[in-house]
């Protein structure tokens, strides 16, 4: 593993258990594998009383790209950006809760400039197709943060 949850959890917005990831796994220039097994936690902060659905596998995308754009950034300090579209979501599950193994989320980098960034997201768990979409990030300057 390349980052531990502490080592992704200081490159990221999000502290205690809002820092979903528990590591890195690859990445290069255009892409990012990263893994997780908050899913699972009873104090996940996005499970509500029936469970974590499927739907919050976005977050879990959009934190690795965070972490994606703070190891090309060389900063463990990047500029900040938020979320702004979540395109072409398909799901293959409807609770990520119930699935036993991890989730390997891979994020690959289609567009980007200073304005903004665009990647396509898929999320698997044992050989399983859970999520898939294309995450849309505008980023902000220091001052907007």
């Amino acid at each position: 593993m390349l980052l531990n949850h502490q080592q992704i959890a200081a490159r990221i917005p999000h502290a205690g258990s809002m820092c979903l990831l528990h590591g890195v796994l690859a990445w290069d220039a255009h892409s990012i594998s990263t893994k997780a097994t908050s899913h699972r936690d009873h104090d996940n902060p996005l499970r509500n009383p029936q469970g974590l659905g499927v739907v919050a596998g976005i977050e879990y995308a959009a934190q690795s790209i965070a972490v994606h754009g703070s190891l090309l950034s060389g900063s463990q300090t990047p500029r900040p950006g938020r979320l702004v579209s979540a395109r072409n979501i398909r799901a293959g599950v409807r609770w990520l809760h119930l699935l036993e193994d991890e989730l390997l989320i891979q994020a690959q980098k289609i567009l980007g400039d200073d304005a903004g960034l665009v990647y396509d997201f898929q999320i698997a768990s044992a050989s399983k197709t859970v999520l898939t979409g294309r995450a849309s990030i505008a980023l902000l300057s220091a001052a907007r943060s």
